[in-house]
């Protein structure tokens, strides 16, 4: 994988920095993984960057000193290294907070619920991790406000609050960043956090009415681009609660420079877990995902960037 120039903006599309990414260093991130572990918690995309993670470094390995398991009714999947006493880990929690949504394998509701300063539900899987990547944004935005559980699920008479997007998230965000402060010794586990993960699923690039990622070829050249699906709303409750934490996060930046990739989606190409209907076939674009995306692909760039920001923190 070759070096990179990667241009940096902001969420008004205003160049920031260009710095300068090295080739990513399969041996060395094993290496550096020696006796640890390293895990991402999140939803589907953050198990998209986690496989890419497995798939930068497994063929150094041979056969029989590699394996992947699943655990937990397959939240947890974990990838052991044997010769070097590692693993990568992914751990499935689209919220982070417990939610109506924990199935791994069952969670497509439309109705989500996600229960209020829940966060030791998950959390206590993830202590004594060495490298956390978390990461949490698509399952809030569900086009109306979230519903807040005040309680337990196990109520019988639960108390429910809807309040908005971005009132949720900064909900979650404190909960996260008192977590990791109270439960993680900042001398022993580096932790990141992704940002947004683009979708291209309103072609409000400049193409046809209509359109989304389905055939497109080329991604998008006009640097301001800032697609409809990302809220700068989000990012600024980001910048505002992680500027506050007690405890160093590391904020890996992929939104802009993955926005212009309408090219690098799964599209008609994904594993569908239902046969398409007539319909469907009739209408390629129909069915197209435009929110996960192609391996290889976008997604070991965002590792190139996690490579980046672990060996040289001061360059980025």
């Amino acid at each position: 994988m070759g070096d990179r120039i990667l241009s940096i903006r902001n969420g008004d599309g205003n160049p920031m920095a260009v710095i300068f990414l090295g080739r990513f260093n399969a041996t060395l991130m094993l290496e550096s993984l020696r006796g640890k572990r390293m895990m991402f918690v999140g939803d589907s995309l953050n198990r998209g960057q986690y496989v890419s993670m497995v798939c930068l470094i497994h063929r150094l390995i041979p056969e029989d000193k590699k394996s992947m398991e699943t655990y937990n009714n397959d939240a947890l999947t974990v990838f052991r290294v044997k010769d070097y006493n590692a693993t990568i880990e992914f751990y499935w929690a689209p919220f982070l907070l417990e939610s109506n949504s924990d199935n791994a394998v069952v969670h497509r509701i439309s109705d989500r619920i996600v229960r209020k300063g829940s966060m030791n539900k998950h959390g206590r899987h993830w202590k004594g991790v060495d490298i956390l990547v978390f990461n949490t944004y698509l399952w809030w935005v569900t086009g109306q406000d979230m519903k807040i559980l005040k309680g337990s699920f196990k109520d019988v008479e639960k108390e429910i609050m809807q309040i908005s997007t971005e009132d949720a998230y900064r909900m979650a965000m404190k909960s996260l960043l008192r977590w990791v402060t109270r439960n993680l010794d900042r001398e022993k586990t580096r932790v990141f956090f992704t940002s947004m993960s683009p979708t291209h699923s309103k072609g409000n690039w400049g193409g046809e009415a209509g359109e989304n990622c389905y055939n497109q070829t080329t991604p998008i050249v006009d640097p301001n681009y800032w697609g409809s699906d990302s809220r700068k709303s989000i990012m600024k409750v980001i910048g505002e609660e992680f500027s506050k934490s007690e405890f160093p996060i590391t904020f890996l930046n992929i939104t802009q420079l993955s926005s212009y990739r309408k090219d690098a989606h799964t599209s008609i190409y994904k594993k569908q877990w239902n046969p398409l209907t007539t319909e469907q076939l009739a209408n390629p674009a129909s069915y197209a995902d435009c929110i996960h995306w192609c391996l290889p692909g976008l997604q070991d760039t965002w590792n190139e960037l996690l490579f980046a920001k672990l060996f040289h923190p001061d360059l980025i």
